[in-house]
């Protein structure tokens, strides 16, 4: 009997990057799929439970002096032998990677074998590693065709297909919390890791909402001391929750940062949002991200150090007195969403490193 391909994943840190792999990877059930991870971030959680985890030590090549750099340039030395020794031993036919850098070790290892590398950017403003090693691979997935202006001069081979998402964003079912079905309800979301800076301009604008009727539901990540500071019958607040189809598509609005898997739900999911760009993201690519749906008319955007708790307050019940203004905003949204973006993307990967025949 034929043994199934051996595919490599090589994605690691946030959400952004762990759930559009993970999503391609369900799909890929007649493979023999490995994962390459670093062992203190979000895949050590998520990934074990589902396939072998490999993992190295590299943190990126952040540095701002050349003796800076030579720590993070002697772990990649040591992440791209460890990778190139994984693939070559364990006889793996590819690298399929969504970016940051792990993707680094893991396209360079692979191409030096002589092996297929397809990289997924999900970001509008592609990443650096993305920007200098297009060329190399041998194709480059783009999550938006945003992104091709800052690929064009590259000799890359460039195909948008969307961003892959968790199964229960398109498939929703009824949502598992006690909130009537007639109620506004408004989402806030930070994003896998949360955002203490959104908690707490909600917690000072949240009574405003509640006075008006609303519910809420807000995610405040794990990392936020004062997350329960202000309780309410209808302030739900959770660390995180799963699965975020049904929530979202309950929704009548989302708060939400701006990374490109939220961003790709909230266009499958229709849900009108206010962004507020994390202002730390490297070269500020948040930013180029929300601009797509402001763009298109499917959100609006504010820099966070230009808000307070009121003015939130008032500009989402702004947003709740003005239902038309959100369905128009919820239609604009779903005409930016590319729901097969899974299958375009798995059916890349099958056409570069063919299953085994029947």
């Amino acid at each position: 009997m034929a043994t199934p391909p051996k595919l490599l994943i090589a994605a690691s840190g946030t959400g952004g990057h762990l759930f559009p792999a993970l999503a391609v990877a369900a799909t890929l059930t007649d493979y023999e799929i490995h994962w390459l991870g670093v062992s203190h971030r979000l895949e050590a959680d998520l990934v074990p439970q589902q396939y072998p985890l490999h993992t190295i030590n590299f943190s990126g090549m952040q540095g701002k002096t050349p003796w800076a750099k030579l720590r993070p340039l002697w772990q990649f030395l040591g992440a791209f032998w460890q990778t190139r020794q994984l693939l070559k031993r364990g006889q793996f036919q590819g690298v399929f990677t969504t970016g940051g850098y792990i993707a680094a070790p893991a396209i360079l290892a692979a191409r030096s074998l002589g092996l297929v590398a397809i990289l997924h950017e999900s970001n509008a403003l592609p990443g650096k590693v993305t920007r200098a090693l297009a060329p190399w691979c041998t194709v480059v997935a783009l999550g938006t065709p945003a992104s091709l202006p800052y690929l064009a001069k590259r000799k890359a081979n460039l195909r948008v297909t969307g961003t892959p998402v968790r199964p229960n964003i398109l498939h929703p079912g009824p949502l598992d919390l006690p909130i009537p079905p007639t109620v506004p309800l408004i989402l806030v979301m930070g994003g896998s890791q949360g955002a203490v800076a959104i908690n707490r301009l909600v917690r000072e604008a949240v009574s405003q909402w509640l006075a008006a009727g609303a519910w809420v539901v807000h995610l405040t990540g794990q990392n936020d001391p004062e997350a329960t500071a202000v309780q309410h019958p209808h302030y739900v607040v959770l660390p995180f929750f799963e699965p975020m189809g049904p929530l979202l598509h309950r929704a009548d609005l989302a708060i939400s940062r701006a990374g490109a898997s939220a961003l790709t739900e909230l266009t499958l999911t229709g849900t009108p949002a206010l962004l507020i760009p994390y202002p730390y993201a490297a070269e500020d690519h948040q930013t180029v991200n929300a601009q797509v749906l402001v763009s298109a008319g499917a959100a609006e955007m504010i820099p966070q150090a230009q808000l307070t708790g009121d003015r939130l307050g008032q500009i989402i019940l702004e947003w709740l007195r003005q239902p038309q203004k959100l369905q128009r905003m919820a239609a604009n949204a779903r005409r930016l969403a590319v729901p097969d973006s899974t299958q375009q993307v798995a059916g890349l990967i099958r056409s570069l490193i063919p299953p085994v025949e029947p």
